[in-house]
């Protein structure tokens, strides 16, 4: 039916529907004066009058009745009150003659009348016109309130949805043996196993997107437990953006398992050093530079500068940034940070007051069979943009440095703790305040370890894990990044920044976390085998040196490392000697590296620092 007819039929019924309740009402009432036929039509015409006005102002008749609800019956109850009680008054007024009780019929039968044909619809499209027949995989739905119960009813009546709920788990006991939708609240969160194993359970769909991450963390581990796969849905501004809410939902990643809640900014004192700056970014294009400028950008920067060696990502991240801060000066710049004379030009020309030197080799394999790369990378690259930022006189500089500069096993860890020296060094002769930020793992970063277990998992396995013991600390990159940027505004120079990367994490246990979540059973569907540690690899990471102790900052997720004495002349004179070696055999070039970094333990996978 078009849309001009359907309201036209629903004006007419509603109408009728005051109309008819006053005739009823009239007839019901035995003390009602036997007035003339002119007066009581003009009563009736009076209250269709009225009706019809308070209709058309509530705009009644442009919902739609397959979804009323308690709104709309307020709405309506408002509409039967004042088409009885406005004739009710004229009559009283005109004719000196009070029937309360024809009032009340009255207005008790345009409500019921008005009412009744909504809620039988809306009822009609609930239980029996769009509900598909039960079949498909079975859900379990965590979380029996509002988010829940539109997920479930979206299921229910969504054909292009697969899945059919079963029931619901809720913590609160009031709820629990309760009916919603159908659908049996089958218990609380210690029950899922139980539930999931005796109604033969598929999926497991988290529906409580206001908890924290703590809690979701808690639902997670006892979720994997079965052999279900999960889902979550993301949070409420997903549910408010997208229509579809079952079709929104996603996978549950490892991001979950970890339970960190949402980091606290201080954003004045961020604003304070970034805000109306020329600030730069190194590495722009790589995993932890492009959420840099993500982060830094809406901290209104007077130009941010993008540089990086491959133009493929540079390119990537500048069309996003673009995109998103349409008003942001942004300019690119693609440099190897290993070309002094590029670097000195590009300082020269923007004069950056801020620097974040993301840009690195970080694969510690590779730069295992390619050290003299890890060292002009890493060394060299750093060495040049941070003397650049001392002779243009930036204000601070921030490198991104790694818990494998601590004890370090590998070339690459080697070649950052070297870094780290080295600005610590420059930092007592400059009025640039030099800072270094460590940290350990990021998850979903280029080359690590996530990212490939799921590709393993999508083939089917095996999921290949190095050792069995073997544990790393791990962070999602926008929260790693958060606190970089939290962590320059504590600068005072010479400092290297620690982040709590919260409880270190097994790599077998996130391997089997992951095939789990999958929806499979390790080592029955998909096999994990081990390879065996990699050159340069250690079982454990370790954020501190011996020398550098720790203290706190004002942030709970930041601490510093004790900024070390170091003797710049033969700290220069070492890097020298090191740049003689890069042509020669490797063994020569960690013999250096050794020499620089007593600490460094060469002698391919180790197991501590």
């Amino acid at each position: 039916m078009r849309a001009h007819y359907r309201t036209k039929v629903i004006v007419a019924g509603d109408l009728a529907a005051v109309l008819a309740s006053f005739a009823i009402a009239y007839a019901l009432e035995p003390s009602a004066p036997q007035g003339g036929a002119a007066a009581w039509l003009s009563y009736a015409a009076l209250a269709a009058v009225v009706g019809f006005w308070r209709l058309h102002r509530l705009r009644l008749h442009r919902r739609i009745w397959q979804y009323t609800g308690i709104s709309d019956m307020l709405c309506l109850l408002q509409v039967s009150l004042i088409s009885a009680v406005v004739p009710f008054a004229a009559w009283w007024v005109m004719q000196g003659e009070a029937h309360p009780l024809l009032m009340l019929h009255h207005a008790a039968g345009t409500f019921l009348l008005l009412t009744a044909p909504r809620l039988a619809w809306r009822i009609f499209c609930d239980k029996y016109s769009v509900r598909k027949p039960a079949g498909g995989r079975r859900a379990l739905i965590i979380g029996a309130g509002s988010c829940g119960t539109l997920i479930a009813k979206e299921m229910m009546q969504n054909d292009g949805v697969s899945v059919t709920p079963v029931g619901f788990i809720d913590d609160d006991p009031y709820k629990h043996q309760m009916d919603i939708l159908g659908l049996r609240v089958l218990g609380n969160r210690k029950e899922i196993a139980c539930v999931v194993e005796s109604h033969h359970i598929d999926e497991i769909i988290i529906a409580m997107p206001s908890v924290s991450k703590t809690q979701i963390s808690e639902l997670v581990n006892l979720c994997k437990t079965t052999k279900a796969k999960l889902k979550i849905v993301p949070d409420l501004q997903d549910m408010i953006d997208n229509r579809g809410a079952a079709g929104r939902m996603r996978d549950v990643s490892v991001e979950d398992l970890l339970g960190r809640d949402p980091i606290r900014t201080d954003l004045e004192h961020i604003a304070g050093y970034v805000q109306d700056k020329v600030v730069l970014v190194t590495g722009a294009g790589g995993s932890i530079g492009s959420e840099l400028c993500r982060q830094i950008a809406p901290f209104k920067p007077s130009k941010l500068l993008l540089l990086g060696h491959g133009e493929n990502s540079i390119y990537t991240i500048e069309m996003e940034m673009r995109s998103s801060f349409p008003q942001l000066a942004i300019e690119t710049v693609i440099a190897d940070v290993q070309d002094r004379t590029r670097i000195d030009s590009v300082f020269a020309k923007f004069k950056p007051q801020v620097v974040f030197h993301a840009a690195a080799h970080k694969h510690v394999p590779l730069m295992e069979r390619n050290p003299a790369e890890a060292i002009k990378n890493n060394v060299f690259g750093t060495k040049n943009v941070a003397e650049c930022a001392d002779a243009y006189g930036a204000e601070r500089f921030v490198l991104i440095s790694t818990d494998k500069a601590v004890n370090p096993t590998s070339v690459m860890g080697t070649t950052k703790r070297i870094a780290e020296m080295f600005i610590q060094s420059l930092d007592m002769h400059s009025n640039t305040k030099f800072v270094a930020v460590r940290f350990g793992n990021v998850l979903g970063s280029r080359g690590s370890v996530i990212p490939r277990f799921k590709e393993q998992i999508v083939k089917g396995g095996p999921v290949t894990v190095t050792h069995p013991e073997m544990v790393r600390y791990f962070m999602t990159i926008p929260e790693a990044v958060q606190l970089v940027i939290q962590a320059g505004s504590f600068a005072k120079g010479g400092e290297v920044f620690i982040l709590d990367m919260g409880k270190p994490v097994k790599i077998y246990d996130l391997a089997v976390d992951l095939i789990r979540l999958s929806g499979y059973e390790p080592h029955v569907d998909i096999d994990i085998t081990f390879s065996g540690m990699r050159e340069g690899e250690k079982l454990y990471e370790e954020l501190l040196t011996n020398e550098e102790g720790l203290s706190s900052t004002k942030h709970n997720r930041i601490f510093i490392g004790r900024p070390v004495q170091l003797n710049r002349k033969e700290l220069d004179f070492e890097i020298r000697k090191m740049e003689k070696v890069l042509g020669q055999h490797p063994d020569d070039i960690r013999a250096v590296l050794q020499h620089l970094v007593p600490t460094y333990r060469n002698g391919g996978a180790t197991a501590a620092g």
